[in-house]
């Protein structure tokens, strides 16, 4: 039996320390190959680029590990694998470790999701993978056996159709989590401002972006509520955004 193959990409750069330590992972399991960018593209959501071209280096090529840059999104990065490097489709795809947290309604911003949603629109199993710690030097070591663990059981069990799987991780206490919640999403919001500063050179404002991060719910089913708690947070998502119980309700205005 060949080993799985495991395409690999992120959104904060081939050079963040998430992205080399979930390599590290993969490479534990079977052939990887990566495609990420060459620089952050955090918060770039489902973006592609369509008014520049994409160049991409190969960095290294071996028979089970390839790795490659691209000058693009995360989403980029998938489509580009996908149907252009890649010589058969892949049996999952991961995505980060994103340094920062992506539950809850962050994951409508997060690039390393984007990543893994395009994978799974694709007919790919995928997992994205975060941590709530946007330190370089965040501590990995207790996400090992998790991450290990969760790849192990959709390569082995699947995941069904066009399903992906959002996981986070708490920031390390110094000691082991308290073990795995499946979880729902969160309702939260964030509270935006612009910080707004004068530019020296012609006395024109220019503006920050920045906010605060509000939680509505503390319930037990979330993943809000797991971080705080210290347990990893597994939330299956679908890009489905259809409202299905308004469907029915809004069939009246056809009427109209």
């Amino acid at each position: 039996m060949s080993k799985p193959l495991i395409l690999i990409s992120n959104d904060d750069g081939y050079q963040a320390p998430g992205i080399r330590f979930l390599i590290d992972c993969m490479k534990s399991i079977g052939d990887v190959v990566v495609v990420a960018p060459e620089d952050a593209q955090s918060a770039m959501s489902h973006a592609i680029t369509i008014k520049d071209p994409l160049r991409f280096r190969t960095h290294t090529d071996t028979e089970s590990y390839k790795e490659y840059t691209l000058n693009g999104t995360p989403v980029d990065c998938i489509k580009f694998a996908l149907h252009r490097l890649m010589s058969r489709k892949p049996d999952i795809v991961v995505s980060g470790i994103n340094h920062g947290s992506n539950a809850s309604i962050n994951i409508i911003y997060s690039g390393t999701m984007a990543a893994a949603t395009e994978a799974a629109m694709g007919g790919i199993p995928s997992i994205g993978f975060s941590i709530l710690d946007y330190d370089s030097k965040a501590n990995f070591t207790y996400a090992r056996k998790y991450i290990i663990n969760l790849v192990e059981h959709v390569l082995k069990d699947g995941l069904g159709e066009n399903i992906a799987l959002n996981v986070n991780f708490p920031k390390e206490k110094g000691k082991e989590y308290k073990g795995l919640k499946v979880c729902r999403q969160a309702k939260a919001y964030w509270k935006e401002d612009f910080d707004e500063r004068l530019d020296p050179r012609n006395g024109q404002p220019y503006y920050w972006l920045k906010g605060t991060f509000t939680v509505y719910e503390n319930n037990e089913s979330t993943d809000e509520w797991a971080l705080e708690n210290y347990y990893v947070s597994l939330v299956p998502i679908q890009f489905d955004f259809t409202a299905y119980n308004k469907i029915n309700e809004l069939k009246n205005w056809e009427k109209s």
